[in-house]
């Protein structure tokens, strides 16, 4: 799991607590109840109901919590709207998404309405970290293994591994043959697997392993102290096979293939809603770095930078956008939803169109 992504659910979890409602209302213009000033379609003939399968280790619900939601919605929209409901089924990954998008695309009309129902944080939608592209080289003595992954789309973390082919002969074979599996885990699974295997490649530097690990120094400590130094000494004192190297990106060609998806999936008086925590939220106003909430809302993507992930997702898809301000639960995101059908206003529900920055 992704650094970002935990600091998005924590975000997800205090932002009510962190801004107050004047920066809400200053960041994004909330809804009063006036629908006919939107030039949105009215009624909604067709809708679309996105729920996105992920887990939050906050908390004790399912991966498919958001299904429950989505239920409620496609009961509301045919019973308030006589209106032709679908639902995306079973999207684990952003590969699940565009697969049924394309299948969509080719084979229905065009909706009214787009509504995710998911995980977020200020830059998007969240689902598990999932790699999209991977690649394999040897280069003269060096070999190379690049992973792309994603779990918000215009976020792209890098995962590169890089050894010397002529080092451990058992090791190289090892990546030849196992790059594939390699290529589809995790940082931390890559690093246990091949740690594991350079104990069994690699003897230990006795001499370094008694100077800075003695007997002496060991049996002070108990318990995970002890575990903790002496994976430690492990690592310290034996030469590794390998270099593990991992970054994050905006990609401009993944967040535009996103956005262009939706722009696919709706009509153009149509609505997008980001049914998650925080789309609406301001972001902290500064250029934020890599693996901090805002890396895509404080970019020049779309013309940014943008003051919610609503407004940079409505400039880019040119279609009205609209997400909570602050914390959502399945239940609040329906409410909200409701409350917006039926012309309610509310204050922790932003709606922005094309030329609104």
């Amino acid at each position: 799991m992704s650094i970002r992504f935990l600091v998005s659910l924590l975000l997800c979890i205090y932002a009510t607590t962190i801004y107050s409602a004047e920066n809400h209302a200053i960041s994004c213009r909330p809804f009063y109840g006036r629908l006919s000033g939107l030039k949105l379609q009215q009624p909604p003939g067709r809708v679309l109901l996105v729920p996105l399968l992920s887990s939050d280790p906050y908390t004790n619900e399912g991966s498919r919590w958001s299904e429950q939601p989505a239920r409620t919605l496609e009961a509301f929209y045919r019973k308030r709207f006589n209106a032709d409901v679908k639902l995306m089924r079973n999207v684990w990954s952003w590969t699940d998404y565009y697969r049924q998008v394309g299948q969509m695309v080719r084979q229905t009309p065009l909706f009214d309405r787009v509504i995710f129902i998911s995980h977020g944080g200020f830059d998007g939608p969240i689902l598990n970290n999932t790699v999209f592209w991977k690649d394999f080289q040897v280069t003269g003595s060096k070999g190379k293994l690049l992973q792309y992954s994603e779990s918000q789309p215009g976020l792209k973390n890098t995962l590169s591994l890089t050894y010397d082919t002529q080092k451990n002969r058992i090791f190289s074979d090892y990546m030849t043959s196992h790059w594939q599996e390699l290529a589809s885990m995790s940082f931390s699974g890559i690093w246990h697997l091949l740690t594991e295997l350079e104990k069994q490649l690699l003897p230990l530097d006795s001499a370094c392993y008694q100077r800075f690990c003695p007997p002496d120094r060991l049996a002070e400590l108990q318990g995970q102290q002890l575990e903790y130094q002496l994976h430690l000494c492990e690592l310290f004192c034996r030469k590794s096979l390998f270099k593990l190297n991992t970054s994050a990106e905006i990609s401009p060609e993944r967040f535009f293939y996103f956005t262009k998806s939706l722009s696919s999936l709706v009509t153009a008086n149509g609505l997008i809603f980001f049914g998650a925590c925080n789309p609406g939220t301001p972001a902290p106003e500064k250029v934020a770095k890599r693996d901090e909430p805002g890396f895509l809302i404080n970019s020049t993507l779309a013309g940014g930078p943008y003051r919610s992930y609503v407004n940079l997702a409505s400039a880019a898809t040119g279609r009205i956008t609209a997400g909570p301000i602050g914390d959502s639960r399945g239940e609040d995101i329906v409410n909200r939803i409701i409350l917006f059908e039926n012309g309610s206003p509310q204050r922790n529900l932003c709606v922005a169109a094309p030329a609104v920055k």
